[in-house]
């Protein structure tokens, strides 16, 4: 008896929660799935993200941060990206308030601009917007968000409760379709909503962890202490140490490129960030594994010395990181499938569009149960 009231409860608990985040979630995991080959999509139609391999060297991030200047002479140079060789160079302008993001694609053999693209705008931007946001201003939208993947980590839990067979009559049909001919559809629908909710439910915590990282501060480091992190997550970069005594050093985005190249030469890509500010460092980072993010290598050095700086929070040596660091660090590429590879993405597609169905089948349930017949006349 204790136990048919507590699965009571626990039914109207994951009812009310279901139909009051549905929508939410119905959205969050389709944007999931349309954003989840943005990369692939945009290297097969985008031409100017690609150069004819040339033998000739690479110009230098000083030549290239003036060109890309040239083009929008009011913002601010975020960084200057090397990609393969048969890649354009993507100068990145970015800044917070007020809010821009642009990258301008520029041939790395001869300087030229091959396109501007403000990131904020188009097809895939308005999908990652819904996906954070629901398309409303960001501290309303990644609050309301953060919630309902709260809250969804909260119905998985539920609904493997509600899920748990009674014996083993009743665990025949938890774990695979039995669908005879005949069968009502009310039956299918409720079939649906069980078994690929008890399937997905590893998968859609593991989504709902990961975005829970992102959604709250308090959550993100509750997750990283436990995890046995020690470091900080929050992002400072050290300060130079301004010298106004001694000439100045020349080139100095060239200097640390080339040494990022020399110590790197097996980097699919290298990062040079000019400072921003009399005090900032140069900041650089190379990744080693195309198509992920967690192996990126991030050094700092002092603009006006070169002198290396070492860093306190996460976003420092890679050979320095343990593994709640790299926990952390693989937080995007495990929510996008991407740490492994096309299949992983392929995976996370399909997972995401079947937990995009559990709030429809779920309101099916409700919404059958609670249909009144209509009067004949």
């Amino acid at each position: 008896m204790k136990n048919n009231n507590f699965k009571k409860l626990i039914g109207k608990v994951h009812l009310w929660l279901g139909l009051s985040s549905g929508i939410i979630v119905f959205i969050i995991a389709i944007t999931g799935c349309l954003y989840a080959f943005q990369e692939e999509i945009q290297n097969s139609t985008e031409e100017y993200r690609f150069v004819k391999e040339q033998e000739d060297a690479f110009l230098p991030p000083s030549k290239l941060a003036a060109i890309a200047k040239k083009e929008l002479p009011n913002k601010l140079l975020h960084a200057v990206k090397y990609n393969e060789k048969n890649n354009a160079v993507e100068a990145e302008f970015y800044h917070y308030e007020p809010t821009y993001y642009y990258t301008i694609f520029i041939n790395p053999y001869t300087g030229k601009v091959l396109k501007t693209v403000n990131n904020e705008e188009g097809f895939f931007p308005f999908i990652l917007d819904g996906h954070f946001n629901l398309w409303l201003p960001h501290e309303i939208g990644q609050v309301v968000v953060s919630v309902a993947t709260l809250i969804f980590l909260v119905l998985l839990v539920s609904g493997l409760i509600l899920w748990y067979p009674k014996n083993k009559n009743a665990a025949k049909q938890r774990f695979w379709f039995k669908w005879k001919n005949g069968t009502k559809w009310k039956r299918k629908n409720y079939d649906l909503h069980n078994i690929t909710g008890f399937y997905m439910l590893i998968i859609g915590i593991i989504f709902a962890i990961t975005g829970l990282v992102w959604g709250f501060q308090w959550f993100a480091y509750s997750y990283y202490k436990v995890s046995g992190g020690e470091k900080s997550l929050l992002y400072e970069e050290p300060l130079s140490k301004i010298n106004t005594t001694t000439n100045a050093i020349a080139n100095p985005l060239d200097k640390i490129w080339h040494k990022m190249q020399k110590e790197y030469p097996q980097a699919e890509s290298i990062e040079i960030h000019p400072p921003e500010t009399v005090a900032s460092p140069i900041a650089a980072n190379a990744n080693l594994d195309k198509g992920t993010y967690w192996k990126i290598d991030y050094r700092y050095f002092d603009q006006y010395s070169l002198k290396e700086m070492n860093v306190s929070h996460l976003w420092g040596r890679q050979k320095d990181a343990k593994i709640a660091d790299n926990l952390i660090k693989m937080n995007y590429d495990i929510h996008t499938g991407a740490i492994l590879g096309l299949p992983g993405k392929i995976f996370a597609f399909l997972t995401s569009l079947l937990i995009a169905s559990l709030p429809i089948s779920g309101f099916y349930i409700w919404w059958g149960r609670n249909r009144k017949s209509k009067p004949k006349i």
